[in-house]
């Protein structure tokens, strides 16, 4: 199911963001109700969706990684004790439950209670949005940002809507109440298709320098659908693309990582190439290439999370598409401790280290407009670098 927050409306370029969210949705309704399982444990028995623990046994974000990762026997959490400064969540609308949905979260998964501080951007409470969508993706943004960096300071700004202006704006606050807690990450799960003439007297480079301020690194989800969006392609923030994780549907042992044939990405059409993918010219030609870095975002791997929704009801979802790569990245980040001053400083990180073990490198599958694409040996246009392997050279 793709949600009425993650369509694009026509006009919407360059004027209305839209989420990145898909949700695999169960046949009694929209979610799965309240947990029947006791905490530590996913939710619900015998299904091999995946938790804080399963993308950490996975991703070599543990201590111990059991043989095929398995959720319904995987309880080790990832990062644990670990987390710095602090995270920034920029969202549309109002989440009133975003707190106790957080700590459901937490209380089910084994994670330590931590206490979330609301901004708003224009000091007022925005309303809530009417078609439950974007609460979805608060609750989504806080509980992985938190899974993956427990001991990080978290911080959701509200705008008051999704209109472009207004959460580019919420994306300076977020920066500086980072930048004030010792530097960190912000995070946007949301998009734009690309625009500049001649549809429009002023290109979509006018607001990269939005997303420049020292200590704070950026990550924009790279969108849903084959091909480019913004801010995704700025160069001021880290691309965050998806992948599939494969199972056996009858053990739940985890298989190999392939692309998700529906992740944005590809080369950008204003954005030139920034310095860092210099050394992967011949793949993104004289343009800005996305994504950078991916994380498993298809519905059908997706990821439990809580939310007390008035509009799609009150239970467990699961949820996929690159909404889950960009706060889930960011926590990882976080939880490395870089400390790195910018987000191009962030993506040196990155393409300086394709080669060396420090990422799983996805080779199988295609993606992109007309599935042109293809997931080759190093970066590429489907996975970028591919996705974490440790906290090595994040």
């Amino acid at each position: 199911m793709i949600p009425r927050s993650s369509t694009a409306q026509p006009g919407d370029a360059g004027v209305n963001a839209h989420t990145h969210l898909r949700m695999f949705v169960p046949s009694t309704g929209m979610n799965f109700g309240p947990a029947v399982q006791p905490s530590e444990l996913p939710p619900f028995p015998g299904l091999f969706f995946e938790t804080p623990a399963s993308i950490g046994c996975i991703y070599h974000l543990v201590h111990h990684s059991i043989p095929g990762c398995n959720p319904n026997s995987t309880t080790e959490n990832p990062n644990v004790g670990r987390g710095a400064g602090a995270i920034a969540l920029i969202e549309a609308f109002d989440d009133p439950s975003a707190q106790a949905d957080l700590d459901t979260f937490s209380a089910q998964f084994g994670l330590p209670q931590t206490t979330i501080s609301v901004v708003y951007l224009t000091g007022a409470q925005p309303k809530t949005d009417p078609t439950g969508g974007f609460e979805i993706e608060a609750a989504l943004d806080l509980e992985w940002a938190h899974a993956m960096a427990p001991q990080a300071k978290i911080f959701l700004v509200e705008a008051p809507n999704n209109g472009l202006v207004n959460l580019f704006n919420a994306a300076r606050l977020g920066a500086s109440l980072v930048a004030a807690s010792g530097g960190g990450e912000v995070s946007m799960s949301f998009g734009t298709g690309e625009f500049g003439p001649p549809d429009f007297s002023f290109s979509e480079t006018i607001f990269d320098p939005t997303f420049v301020l020292p200590g704070v690194v950026f990550f924009a989800s790279s969108g849903d659908s084959p091909g480019t969006e913004y801010p995704s392609v700025s160069p001021n923030v880290v691309s965050a693309g998806g992948t599939t994780l494969s199972r056996d549907p009858n053990s739940g042992k985890f298989l190999l990582e392939t692309t998700w044939q529906d992740a944005g990405g590809g080369p950008s059409i204003f954005e030139p190439r920034p310095s860092f993918q210099d050394g992967v010219r011949f793949l993104v030609g004289n343009s800005r290439g996305t994504p950078d870095l991916s994380f498993d975002a298809n519905p059908t791997t997706g990821v439990w999370v809580f939310n007390t929704n008035p509009v799609l009801g009150t239970g467990w979802f699961i949820v996929g598409g690159t909404s889950v790569s960009s706060p889930a990245l960011a926590g990882i980040v976080n939880a490395a401790s870089g400390s790195r001053n910018s987000s191009q400083d962030e993506n040196r990180e990155l393409y300086n280290h394709i080669f060396g073990n420090s990422f799983n490198d996805t080779v199988y599958g295609n993606c992109g407009l007309t599935a042109g694409n293809f997931a080759i040996f190093g970066y590429d246009l489907c996975t970028g670098v591919g996705t974490p392997n440790s906290l090595r050279n994040k």
